[in-house]
């Protein structure tokens, strides 16, 4: 097996670290590389290929850290035939939530999820993403 040094803050070596002792990894290399499985497997589900898909994509970030913001109004405006709709809000007294609502290809979701995650200081990126161009018995009431 190949060895791969990877850098990351203190913290989040600590929480993987701690995540592989109360779930019974036996290291942080078997976290690391389950990780990886998943996140390179989250787009490759052929059942949403070709189909019309709505995303919604939640970052937060600590509002001192003005490049995110900024490169979150950048990322819309790349992406404005994508974006159908975008809010910010502030969460307690250092934090700000942007969400973007997303319509288009899952390859154009993946590729704004994927922009928006290799952005620097994001704390977290969570998303979904579910088909509308069939809704079961209600498409077939059209």
């Amino acid at each position: 097996m190949t060895v791969v040094s990877v850098s990351m803050p203190e913290e989040l070596l600590a929480r993987i670290d701690a995540f592989a002792d109360d779930h019974g990894y036996t290291g942080r290399s078997e976290v690391v590389r389950e990780a990886s499985r998943n996140l390179l497997g989250e787009f490759e589900d052929t059942r949403l290929e070709d189909r019309d898909l709505m995303g919604v994509v939640t970052v937060l970030f600590n509002y001192e850290t003005t490049s995110v913001e900024e490169r979150m109004m950048q990322l819309r405006h790349e992406h404005e035939n994508l974006v159908a709709s975008n809010f910010h809000s502030h969460v307690g007294s250092h934090y700000c939530m942007e969400l973007f609502v997303l319509e288009g290809t899952l390859e154009e979701i993946s590729t704004f999820v994927g922009k928006v995650r290799a952005t620097r200081d994001t704390l977290t990126v969570d998303y979904s993403v579910m088909p509308v161009d069939d809704f079961g018995p209600l498409a077939d009431a059209e």
